[in-house]
């Protein structure tokens, strides 16, 4: 097999070059007098009430556009005031369903904004002088020919009433915009809940107290997230349903594993710890009493008073067993990682959590354990994720990989026994930068119990799938340790995550990659040459392989080789890597897998990731006519290209996964296909483009992490050849030593005794 190669050298930065132009209505588009007047009517009356309503000291107004809206698409000028950016007043966003027949329902955007009182004034104020001019010069209907000769040959004359620009932002604002209304949430929850309300410039314990609700400091996670009792929900319901963004139960019930009551004896000659490394598990309690407890730093997060019962360590303790010792009981699943160490923190019971609680401890776990880079979190959910909001536990994950350069592996979570229907994974698998699992039966396909993503109708989840055993005999089962008797064989996707965790934990510490580069070498692992990331939303991009040489190294007639970087400017790239050509072609298939950890706003709603890296890979081509260089992407992409036509919102998001943490560009292998024409130069390109939601440098420096795959259409090794390209082009070449890098670590973690 040959060695993964990484590939280290300098990045090019630029601007973005497609400058924006004046608006104007898209082709065959118009905007009518009619549907200006249903918008100021909707907006009186939303002023109306809001000018009653005083409490929140402005208003909460729900734009519902007509389709899935690119930020490009969004209001720029309606409901604006004072020269604030209309997406500084953004609040949330969410995703309706709109019937069109019977079997087929069109999805749509809703933002909610908090705006001033004026900034309902300035917008009646200009769709009234919009609606003036469409009926005094267009004829009640406004064309995209009429905006086009507004906004190249400035035919337009109606100054003295709107601003030229002006009236085309306008005009261009209705076009995608179907109807302004106040949105309620009238969901029925009938115990305490976590709640988010919608950001004002009322702090929350004195706005809630408007309301009759008092609340102390330590029922607060964040400004807008907080904790209330049944009966302080319900008062909000009903005196400000407006101001509830989002609400969830409290109290979690985990999710079940299922288990086989057969035992064996147990082997219990296991040596003493070293300077493994060490893994981070965030679980139910651990039992000291089992054969491996020398390798596990047991700390107990819950509060003396709760009683704990021997269920409350069968959990914690059996993933805790796959992580240091699970190639002992399951032999065929023996991936060749060793051992590792475990910090063990017992932060729940088998009968549940809170929610609220787990939100606490977590931050803090990771903020003083510092030197812990996995964490294994096997808790999930027995509800279902919401369909337009992160869990509060899965946004707080979230924002925990980013602020400390961790990264999380996750239970997809199980339906229940027995249970036929399709069901959406629970929290917090719905936390985007972790590693979420799924799990297979040993015959490689969903396990009975498997639920699916994905997350907020779009994002990818689960991302991978692991063999967390499906059926009834020891032998489909996985082998576990939970207390002192012997093995225990479970099933569960509780147990197959423990699995990836080894795996990444070995390319982290063993390896010393960083976390981009292992998340992208188990995901392109995973997918293969026939990813499996398909509309069931079960497996993922595919199963991950057994052996981690499998995953570290490439087949004979494949060039694989990794690069990592950080986003500067809006594209960051390289036009010179030079693969090897043979007979004047190019005799490869290509894939390619980017990962990056973006910041993530749950304010945001479905809009939750605020940074967009846009992956383009392939040949280097030079237009003639305009003597500029572009890449000819392997999967065609041409966002953001120059002189291109703009995709549509959704087409961009099915089609390059457009604002999802993970793209996977892949070829299919065809043994029919023919090697490639070789342009220009000969080098091949990639280019990492940048976009921001909210803040306009939010990704600025954002790491990210590409792994690349050349497979030879004839077989044939060409590494060596890559390899002298690559040094006489500049780059610094090193093979990924699997020994090399593991003398490195453990003379990294020798003790020096100074005498």
């Amino acid at each position: 097999m040959n060695d993964i190669l990484q590939l280290k050298g300098k990045f090019e930065k630029r601007d973005n070059p497609n400058k924006p132009g004046s608006s104007k209505l898209k082709k065959n588009e118009y905007v009518t007098e009619e549907h200006i007047t249903t918008l100021i009517s909707q907006l009186k009356r939303i002023h109306e009430y809001w000018t009653k309503n005083r409490d929140i000291d402005g208003a909460l107004i729900s734009v519902h556009y007509n389709k899935v809206v690119a930020k490009t698409n969004r209001i720029q000028i309606l409901l604006s005031d004072k020269g604030l950016n209309t997406t500084d007043s953004i609040r949330g966003a969410k995703f309706k369903w709109d019937k069109i027949s019977d079997n087929k329902t069109q999805q749509k955007h809703v933002f909610t904004h908090y705006v001033p009182l004026s900034a309902i004034e300035n917008t009646l104020n200009l769709l009234s002088n919009a609606r003036t001019i469409i009926i005094n010069d267009y004829n009640y209907k406004i064309t995209s020919d009429d905006t086009e000769n507004i906004a190249t040959k400035k035919i337009y004359n109606k100054q003295d009433i709107m601003a030229r620009t002006t009236f085309l932002k306008v005009i261009v604002d209705c076009s995608h915009v179907e109807k302004f209304d106040i949105d309620y949430n009238n969901d029925e929850i009938q115990t305490e809940s976590i709640i988010t309300i919608y950001k004002t410039n009322i702090n929350t314990k004195e706005l809630l107290q408007k309301f009759g609700i008092n609340i102390l400091d330590n029922r607060i996670i964040n400004d807008t997230t907080l904790k209330l009792y049944h009966e302080e929900l319900q008062l909000l319901q009903s005196k400000a349903p407006y101001l509830i963004a989002m609400a969830l139960t409290d109290f979690r019930e985990i999710n079940d594993d299922y288990s086989l009551d057969t035992y064996e004896p147990e082997n219990t000659l296991i040596p003493s710890p070293t300077n493994e490394p060490i893994v981070g598990v965030i679980d139910t309690q651990f039992n000291e009493e089992v054969y491996f407890s020398e390798w596990v730093e047991y700390i107990n997060m819950l509060t003396p008073d709760i009683e704990l019962e021997k269920s409350d360590y069968y959990h914690g303790t059996s993933v805790s067993s796959i992580i240091v010792d699970g190639p002992r009981a399951n032999p065929k699943l023996d991936d060749e990682c060793g051992r590792f160490r475990v910090k063990h923190f017992g932060v729940a019971t088998h009968n549940g959590f809170s929610s609220f609680g787990i939100l606490k401890m977590i931050r803090e776990i990771v903020s003083t354990n510092r030197n812990i880079k996995v964490w294994n979190l096997s808790l999930g959910s027995k509800t279902e994720i919401p369909k337009n909001f992160i869990s509060p536990e899965g946004a707080e994950l979230d924002n925990i990989q980013t602020e400390y350069d961790v990264i999380f592996i996750i239970a997809g979570t199980n339906k229940a026994d027995n249970s036929t229907s399709t069901m959406r994974i629970g929290s917090p698998a719905d936390s985007l930068n972790s590693l979420v699992v799924n799990s297979v039966s040993f015959n490689n396909t969903p396990a009975s119990y498997t639920r699916v993503g994905p997350v907020l109708s779009f994002f990818q989840k689960p991302d991978i799938s692991y063999y967390g055993g499906d059926g009834r005999s020891a032998n489909e089962r996985i082998a576990v340790c939970r207390d002192s008797l012997g093995a225990q064989y479970v099933v569960g996707t509780s147990y197959a995550a423990p699995w990836i965790t080894r795996k990444m934990a070995y390319l982290i510490y063993n390896l010393g990659l960083n976390r981009e580069i292992a998340k992208a070498l188990l995901i392109d692992s995973a997918a293969g040459w026939e990813r499996k990331d398909n509309s069931s939303g079960e497996l993922g991009y595919g199963i991950v392989p057994i052996k981690i040489n499998d995953i570290v190294k490439s087949q004979n007639d494949e060039i694989k080789f990794y690069l990592s970087g950080s986003a500067e400017d809006f594209e960051t790239y390289t036009y010179n890597l030079p693969v090897p050509i043979a007979k004047g072609k190019h005799p490869y298939f290509a894939k390619a897998t980017l990962v990056y950890f973006p910041q993530c706003n749950r304010n945001q709603g479905v809009d939750y990731t605020n940074t967009e890296m846009d992956i383009h890979f392939g040949r280097i081509k030079m237009n003639p006519s305009t003597g500029k260089t572009n890449i000819k992407s392997i999967n065609n992409n041409k966002q953001s290209d120059e002189g291109k036509i703009i995709l549509y919102e959704e087409s961009a998001r099915s089609m390059y996964r457009k604002w999802d943490n993970v793209k996977h560009i892949s070829e299919k292998i065809n043994p029919r296909a023919k090697p490639r024409e070789v342009y220009d130069s000969g080098l091949w390109g990639l280019s990492i483009k940048t976009k921001e939601r909210l803040q306009p440098r939010n990704g600025q420096k954002l790491n990210f992490g590409v792994v690349i795959t050349l497979k030879e259409m004839n077989g044939v090794n060409r590494i060596n050849d890559f390899i002298k390209a690559c040094i006489i082009k500049g780059w610094i070449v090193n093979r990924l030593d699997i020994q090399n890098q593991i003398d490195i670590y453990s003379q990294a973690e020798e003790e020096i005794n100074f005498e």
